[in-house]
């Protein structure tokens, strides 16, 4: 839900009003509890003894250190190592040196009351003393730079500085001593780790060569790290293609020639027909052919040289049949030989391979084997650099700090800064007051404001009667000083109790309070004189039979017969009234306190005495007995015409006001508003009423 800003600002200002009013009603015990608190604190401030300063620098410079290279450099520069060295310089053991340098133990400020106990021992006393001077020793990094800066706090000047410029030359000290020590110990250690590293490197080393002897696997001096066997299957499987590419065509010029031979088509095989002997022998057959034909032409079949030339030709006919045959044959023995050379290629083949596969298992132990040995190589070498470094830091004594500023004597003291514990004391007054206060307000359990009345009586505030502090008798304030804020406040009542307008007004209006001692009879008598100093014939009925404190505050002869006397029937109404100095008041009075159980109240003679005041009057007010505790207000309250409740401001508590005003509805009292009365001026709730005597100062004479 959103919250306007006129509803935000209108509770920001009721916050305001209220702390205003709690200031106005209660600034004399702030002022005094302030001002208490304020010289307090500025009397302390006065008694603190001062402390002086001493200040010196360190500036922390890792990179002195030959152990720190690069990366490492930076590793030493941060914030972890920076808060390393102020916990060193922060620390007892340090402390403990600077002591027994300075012999602080003999001095009057740190030493003081070692003498009583001589029992103690040199070692336990510096103990002492070193706790005395952590605790005025303060070391802080200069903001993000690598300044360190040690300051000390002594009664005196010159030995605060003192203090300060030996911390700083017992830390080099402790620096460059523990540096060189740590760096000598580093080394041998360093020099045993190195040789064991070595060690397990010639090991691992070892487990590899006896890994591969033990599986056969022979590596070339290549970097690659391929072993024989996979330099030997590349070639051979070359080889292997080109003899098996051979053998299937050798093999195929074989099928062919078979298929031709069976085909009786010997002379389409290739070989054959490339074959030079079988084209020389077709040459001479067909030269003889030549001849034979002609000798067949010429001389006929019978002719000798046809009979030898037929013969011959024959002979051709069968050495061309016999070289056919033979070339045939070389070619099945071509593509045996073929498939033989790629058999022994194949088989050679698999036996690398079988040789490869092998190896491959046993080279996943065998990297295995590498790495750690390569891991240890690394180590090894790492740590030879390390064992180097630490012998040169060994052989050196290079402080890693230097003193940028020495401790000068301070001219004033740091401790105590009075103006500021001034300023402190006085703050803290404020607080103080302000608390003081706050709970006091916090312990109040009356009402205050005039919002109190309206929301939770539901009643409207019809006026706010201010306390006259050294006055007796508040109601003469009427007569003596008419225009006064006491006055004001009571002419407020009347004119809503009488309306302003012409209404018809109320004739019988009774005054009561939730408990005693609230103002309520002398509101009473106020609002009367009131009324009377208007012109109004009016009378004051007094029926608080049991105080009876009328007679103490009005201004009438009090003796003779009154209220008690007349309500018993042993006086009439004329022998109980009673002339005041106003001639148009007047009073009837209970002459002394009157303690009885029997009902005065209940009977018909307060009808009838109520009846014959009208009669006179224009205003009768009653002062009726308090509601809690006692039932005749009740009974009265329910006769009159109006009733005003009167709540001591400040005072009455809210839960007594509530039960009050619940009887009175109960009753079916027409209860039309509330008055507080003995209110502080100044308070909020005159503020809310418009009655700041500030802002009506010129509206009242005679008041300052």
């Amino acid at each position: 839900m959103k919250v306007s800003t006129a509803s935000y600002e209108a509770r920001l200002a009721d916050v305001i009003a209220k702390a205003k009013d709690v200031l106005q009603r209660r600034y004399k015990v702030a002022v005094a509890v302030a001002l208490l608190v304020t010289l307090i604190g500025v009397a302390i401030t006065l008694t603190i003894k001062p402390l002086y300063q001493g200040i010196t620098r360190i500036q922390i410079d890792p990179q002195h250190n030959p152990l720190n290279r690069g990366g490492d450099t930076q590793a030493q520069l941060a914030n972890e190592a920076i808060e390393t060295e102020v916990s060193v310089l922060s620390s007892l053991d340090l402390a403990r040196t600077v002591v027994r340098r300075l012999n602080l133990t003999r001095d009057d400020e740190f030493g003081k009351g070692l003498e009583l106990h001589p029992e103690m021992s040199d070692d336990l006393k510096v103990d002492v003393v070193a706790n005395k001077l952590v605790s005025v020793t303060d070391v802080a990094r200069d903001k993000l730079t690598y300044i360190l800066s040690v300051k000390v706090a002594a009664r005196n000047p010159t030995k605060a500085a003192r203090i300060a410029n030996e911390y700083a030359l017992a830390y080099m000290d402790a620096k460059v001593g523990t540096d060189t020590g740590t760096a000598a110990k580093q080394a041998d250690f360093f020099e045993s780790q190195l040789n064991h590293m070595g060690d397990e490197s010639r090991a691992a080393d070892e487990k590899v060569a006896q890994f591969e002897a033990q599986n056969g696997i022979v590596r070339t001096s290549d970097k690659d790290g391929q072993t024989i066997t996979d330099q030997q299957i590349g070639p051979l499987s070359v080889q292997m293609a080109s003899a098996e590419s051979v053998a299937a065509e050798a093999r195929s010029k074989q099928i062919s020639a078979q298929k031709q031979v069976a085909n009786g088509q010997l002379d389409s095989i290739t070989d054959v027909r490339n074959s030079v002997t079988i084209q020389d022998l077709r040459h001479e057959r067909s030269v003889l052919m030549q001849s034979l034909t002609d000798m067949a032409n010429r001389y006929g079949p019978r002719y000798p040289d046809y009979i030898k030339a037929s013969q011959q030709l024959a002979n051709i006919d069968a050495q061309l049949r016999e070289e056919q045959n033979r070339v045939v044959h070389s070619l099945k023995a071509d593509a045996d030989a073929a498939e033989a050379r790629a058999g022994s290629l194949r088989a050679s083949m698999q036996r690398l391979e079988d040789k490869q596969s092998a190896d491959a298992r046993a080279s996943v132990t065998l990297q295995s084997l590498q790495r750690d040995a390569a891991s240890k190589h690394a180590a090894y070498d790492r740590m030879a650099q390390t064992a180097m470094d630490a012998r040169q830091l060994a052989q050196n004594s290079m402080a890693q700090a230097r003193i940028v500023d020495t401790a000068k004597v301070p001219l004033m003291p740091y401790w105590p800064k009075r103006g500021l514990l001034y300023f402190l004391s006085f703050l803290a007054g404020v607080g103080v007051a302000l608390i003081v206060i706050t709970v006091q307000e916090l312990m109040v359990t009356g009402m205050l404001s005039a919002k109190q009345v309206e929301e939770e009586l539901g009643l409207p505030l019809i006026a706010a009667v201010p306390l006259l502090r050294g006055n007796d008798l508040p109601a003469d304030m009427l007569i003596e000083k008419p225009t006064s804020q006491f006055a004001e406040a009571l002419r407020n009542a009347r004119a809503t109790l009488m309306g302003v307008k012409g209404e018809l007004a109320p004739k019988i209006i009774a005054m009561t309070s939730s408990l005693p001692s609230e103002g309520k009879t002398t509101t009473a008598l106020a609002l009367a004189r009131t009324m009377a100093l208007n012109g109004q014939r009016t009378v004051i009925f007094d029926v608080d039979v049991r105080r009876a404190q009328m007679r103490n505050v009005i201004d009438s002869d009090t003796s003779g017969a009154g209220t008690v006397e007349l309500l018993r029937g042993e006086a009439k109404l004329d022998d109980v009234i009673r002339k005041t100095q106003l001639d148009e008041l007047h009073s009837i009075s209970v002459t002394k306190p009157y303690f009885t159980s029997e009902n005065l109240f209940g009977t018909q003679a307060i009808h009838d005495i109520l009846e014959g005041l009208a009669e006179r009057y224009d205003v009768i007010i009653l002062d009726l007995p308090p509601l809690v505790g006692l039932a005749d207000g009740r009974f009265l309250a329910a006769l009159a015409d109006a009733v005003v409740l009167a709540i001591r401001w400040n005072a009455t508590p809210l839960q007594a006001v509530s039960s009050a005003v619940g009887w009175l509805r109960a009753d079916g009292t027409n209860v039309v508003g509330a008055m507080y009365t003995m209110v502080d001026a100044a308070s909020q709730t005159y503020g809310s009423y418009y009655y700041n005597s500030k802002q009506y100062l010129n509206y009242y004479t005679n008041e300052k």
